[in-house]
């Protein structure tokens, strides 16, 4: 055969390997996606509510529950909950138990209220359309509430898209049930049922009103509003109630008013519209079902229900115990409920968001930062620049805190796969892909997803805009490392392997894209300032700095060089590049890219040796961040902390690094990062320590002593480790393992919430309340090995 048919031939079956290895993609993909949606069509996908259900569509169909105490007309007035909120009267609420797929169980104790609400929320699969859900909402006043505690509770169902919605009966039928059918091209037809138990205790009449308005059934109330207004459901349920109202005062004048849990009803005006609602006045404890029957679907009743509620607290039990069972010190049953509380939030704070983003695309040249008061300058260009609405997308993500950050972090989002990725693969793998599908063709990815008015509603408006230039550390690199480690270490079945590499196949190009973006917008100067490095490319420096914060960083207000300078060069930064070329590294070969992971490699052995070239000072054995000084030379300015720690954390430094000593001593050092309920963030003999905001400047974060912890675990378990080092990595990471959890259990148990931060003086949780994100890595700590034997320490004398 001739050379030039032999090489015909090899393109050939080349283009045939690459069609085959497509069409195995696009199979396994679509099969994997179709059986994705429908188990994962519905649920309560708004975590900025304390209930709502929808669907992972744009544009469709939405549900929200509210309620309020009406004993009087001022708790009936300010009372009413739906959103979220911190410090609200609240002695603690969150999913106890919840499995994306099945459901689970939420508890909220409304103090404010007065009532414990228990929401069962189940899906049952089945049919064309995502299968059939149901919710069982139950009530139990508190101990202080008095015996004839009345409570109000609202349902609304809108539609936000094309299709249909509305009540079947103007009336509710004989045993007090009211349907609302709907139809849309995505969910065919399907029914919301709301039942009514007998053993409920409705009001009685106490006023001439009940003749012409009885509230013991169920009011129902129908209004047409634009559908991008359809989330301000409490705005548009007060302006029922005020009807009612003005209509109360003109017939019986304010002195003669009807009761106020009569008062403040909702118009009953059953009708067309696209936005329905439900309401129900109940007295004491009461239970009411919400069935979704799906046409296509299973039908749903109280019985399925109750059967339902049974079998998914069961199986989410077992499987709990087989993945996330804490490990000594941490077998008591409490931890147990610590963990279970944790994990079934952050899976619980999953949410499915669509919307336009605020973004400025000016690219203006200030951007660049070049020029020595540089900050002045972008906040100029800031302020002229004329600010798009990028095109509406969608996002599945999970979100750090249900009330105060109910919304996409990048940064936040490849810590809360941690977790999710023991639990559920194909979850996890939908997620990273929804976060990628929002990458440009730079390779940028907005650090905050606030899509749509809903979002922007609780973002300060100078947070609102987004800006192409602006990174954040790449942490679902994590999640591709964690990916990369099933497959090698053959944990996962035939199945999951095939669809993890195809998966994978598909990211690639666009990790590789947001990789070399970082490389190309971040950027360090190192030829201008003379400075002595292995390589003259690899230093990098975050854009969006300013004199007291580089928020693109994600800690926020860490001590850095002052006053900033285009010279500047940021430890974090380049070690989260280290990490992003090590990951590429492993995963270029196995997506059949060689001469991709020799490139990879060698940028990763050049950061390694810059990080040591350009960062260590061996006069405050530490890793630190370099600026320019007055006579033009670089020079170290160190604020120890967690930047001196982030080629520990990132997982640079091999376990026989001659700096590893030295780091290992920063942490358990008293004097700087160590205390009794954590690492803190800034050395307690800094200067800056506790000043300003605080924010990163003394507390302790959970996500940075996970980073920590797992790399303290991989150097007591390295063969290759000296063996002084090995032993006193393991004492650190026993005693840190135990302070860490010890104290999230304590305020927790204290609180009623995990919190954003620590503080370092008295373990206390403090800023945000119910921040069930990066939090819940406390799940994952708890079910690391029990070091304590390698460490020569008994728990007791912990």
């Amino acid at each position: 055969m001739a050379p030039s048919s032999r090489g015909l031939l090899w393109r050939w079956s080349f283009l045939l390997a690459v069609c085959a290895l497509f069409f195995l993609w696009a199979d396994l993909t679509n099969a994997s996606d179709a059986a994705s949606n429908a188990s994962l069509l519905w649920g309560p996908y708004r975590p900025n509510l304390y209930f709502g259900v929808r669907p992972r569509l744009p544009k469709s169909l939405t549900t929200g529950l509210l309620w309020a105490n009406t004993d009087n007309y001022q708790s009936a007035q300010t009372n009413f909950r739906h959103t979220c909120e911190q410090h609200e009267g609240m002695a603690g609420y969150g999913w106890e138990e919840y499995d994306a797929r099945n459901g689970g169980r939420e508890v909220i104790h409304d103090t404010g209220n007065k009532i414990d609400l228990t929401i069962d929320f189940v899906k049952v699969p089945g049919g064309e359309h995502g299968g059939s859900w149901a919710a069982r909402v139950k009530g139990v006043p508190r101990e202080d509430a008095p015996a004839t505690l009345v409570t109000t509770l609202v349902f609304y169902a809108g539609m936000e898209g094309l299709g249909e919605l509305g009540f079947t009966s103007d009336e509710p039928d004989s045993e007090g049930f009211v349907t609302i059918h709907g139809q849309t091209t995505d969910l065919g037809e399907f029914d919301l049922t709301f039942t009514e138990s007998p053993e409920n205790l409705l009001p009685y009449k106490t006023h001439p009103a009940w003749d012409k308005k009885p509230v013991d059934r169920p009011l129902m109330g129908s209004v047409q509003i634009p559908p991008e207004a359809i989330w301000q459901a409490k705005n548009i349920m007060f302006a029922s109630l005020k009807q009612q109202v003005d209509t109360f005062v003109q017939e019986y004048g304010q002195e003669n008013m009807p009761p106020p849990w009569q008062t403040f009803t909702i118009m009953q005006d059953p009708g067309p519209g696209n936005f329905h609602m439900v309401q129900k006045v109940f007295v004491g404890a009461f239970e009411f079902d919400i069935l979704f029957s799906s046409d296509s679907g299973p039908k749903v009743t109280s019985e399925t229900l109750t059967k339902a509620i049974s079998k998914t607290s069961k199986s989410f039990q077992s499987k709990f115990k087989e993945i996330f069972k804490p490990l000594a010190p941490f077998t008591d049953s409490k931890f147990t409920s610590l963990s279970e509380s944790l994990f079934s939030n952050l899976f619980g704070g999953i949410g499915y968001f669509y919307g336009d983003s605020l973004v400025d695309r000016s690219y203006a040249s200030e951007y660049d930062e070049d020029n020595e008061g540089f900050w002045e300058e972008t906040a100029q260009a800031r302020a002229k620049a004329e600010v798009v609405n990028d095109p509406a997308v969608e996002l599945f993500t999970s979100v750090p805190s249900r009330p105060f950050f109910p919304r996409g972090f990048l940064w936040d989002e490849g810590f809360h796969l941690i977790p999710i990725i023991e639990w559920d693969l194909d979850i996890t793998i939908d997620i990273v892909k929804s976060w990628f599908n929002l990458i440009d063709s730079d390779g940028w990815i907005a650090r905050e997803q606030i899509l749509g008015l809903e979002a922007r509603s609780k973002v300060p408006p100078e947070f609102q805009v987004q800006y192409p230039h602006y990174a954040n550390p790449p942490t679902l690199f994590l999640i591709i490392d964690t990916l990369i480690d099933k497959l090698e270490s053959g944990s996962l079945s035939a199945t999951d392997a095939d669809r993890v590499k195809v998966e994978l196949q598909h990211l690639y190009p666009l990790l590789k894209r947001q990789y070399y973006w970082f490389r190309k917008t971040q950027f360090g100067d190192i030829r201008s300032y003379d400075r002595e490095a292995f390589s003259t490319k690899e230093a990098y420096r975050w854009r969006g700095r300013t004199p007291q914060h580089i928020l693109t960083s994600g800690l926020d207000d860490y001590p850095r060089p002052q006053p900033p300078h285009p010279g500047e060069l940021h430890t974090d930064l380049i070690s989260w590049v280290g990490l992003m070329a090590s990951t590429l590294s492993r995963l270029a070969p196995l997506t059949s890219n060689p001469d991709d992971a020799s490139d990879f490699s060698a940028q990763h052995k050049a950061i390694l040796h810059n990080i040591d070239d350009l960062h260590w000072s061996s006069e405050h054995k530490a890793y630190c961040d370099a600026t320019i000084d007055d006579y033009e030379d670089s020079v170290h300015v160190c604020h120890k902390g967690y930047v001196s720690l982030f080629p520990f954390m990132t997982g640079l430094m091999a376990p026989t690094h001659p700096n590893l000593p030295h780091i290992l001593t920063l942490i358990y050092d008293p004097e700087h990062l160590w205390s009794p309920y954590g690492v803190r963030s800034l050395s307690k003999s800094s200067p800056f320590y506790g000043t300003d905001e605080n924010y990163w400047r003394s507390p302790i974060w959970v996500n940075m002593n996970y980073l920590i912890l797992k790399n303290l675990l991989a150097v007591a378990q390295s063969p290759s480790a000296p063996t002084k080092v090995k032993t006193e990595a393991a004492k650190i990471y026993t005693e840190l393992r135990t302070n860490l959890v010890t104290n999230v259990f304590d305020e927790w148990e204290r609180t009623g919430f995990a919190w954003e931060q620590y503080n370092p003086e008295t373990g206390h949780g403090q800023r945000t309340q119910h921040f069930t994100g990066w939090t819940s890595l406390v799940v994952v700590i708890m079910r690391m090995p029990d070091l304590s034997k390698e460490a020569g320490i008994k728990h007791s004398e912990l």
